[in-house]
């Protein structure tokens, strides 16, 4: 049975004092937690910090983006080996937000990938439809090209180094949410794709979670679902009560 993941997503929220208040709280309320792999993402301003607050603990870090060059003239830049060195052994590739407000290519997204495998962080990889695709009948060719760039020339041990987070950009901090069949759909598709296109291996496979509005209100009826692997959560993640809830709902998948 895959072990769910829950992820944190903190975006551009919290100062430091207040980013290592809600770890020691999430390290003391989960210490006796099993049953998922947790993961928070902060700015990279309390990146170190909060690592070391969760350092001894189950939670994991996680960056929220970087840029594939290990080191050079790239102003404003952070490099994965800075997250590496912080403690990250997760980071984002291509969240919505990345991709529709700074631009963000496929192409972009594939070199990140191939970075983080090669230096063991794994890559949380973000596909997903704005509400004009889909509104066009447009979701699965987007995901589709999402997917065929932002994965391609993976050898088979690294295929199930990564994880796939579905985020349909319509959902993302509207408080409208897809409809669990509509997740199952694309969830569905994109493990179809994987395995046949892509050439994934079915009994390996990877993680596939659900990002878009997820709250403590509607996970345990989007988590129980077999096709959900777990969620990339925004919002609700900066809440210790609602986060807690959502890790619990993840565990009685």
């Amino acid at each position: 049975m895959t072990t769910p993941l829950v992820i944190g997503n903190w975006k551009m929220n919290l100062l430091t004092a207040p980013a290592c208040e809600l770890a020691k709280s999430l390290v003391d309320q989960l210490a006796d937690v099993s049953g998922v792999d947790v993961v928070i993402a902060p700015p990279f301003t309390s990146l170190y910090p909060v690592g070391q607050i969760i350092k001894s603990s189950r939670l994991c870090l996680a960056g929220q983006n970087f840029y594939y060059e290990s080191n050079g003239a790239y102003t404003g830049e952070v490099a994965l080996e800075m997250l590496k060195d912080v403690g990250c052994d997760y980071s984002l590739i291509g969240h919505s937000e990345r991709r529709c407000l700074f631009g963000e290519s496929d192409e972009g997204v594939n070199k990140k990938v191939h970075h983080a495998i090669d230096l063991g962080i794994t890559p949380v990889v973000c596909v997903g439809e704005t509400l004009e695709q889909r509104n066009a009948g447009a979701t699965l060719a987007t995901i589709e090209t999402q997917l065929s760039i932002g994965l391609a020339d993976l050898s088979q041990e690294e295929k199930p180094r990564l994880v796939i987070a579905y985020e349909p950009v319509w959902a993302i901090g509207t408080g409208v949410n897809a409809t669990p069949e509509q997740v199952i759909e694309i969830h569905k598709f994109i493990r179809k794709y994987l395995v046949e296109r892509l050439g994934f291996s079915e009994e390996v496979g990877v993680r596939i979670l659900y990002g878009g509005s997820v709250n403590s209100e509607n996970s345990e009826q989007l988590l129980r679902e077999k096709e959900i692997d777990g969620a990339l959560v925004g919002g609700a993640s900066l809440n210790l009560e609602s986060f807690c809830a959502i890790i619990n709902s993840a565990i009685e998948i």
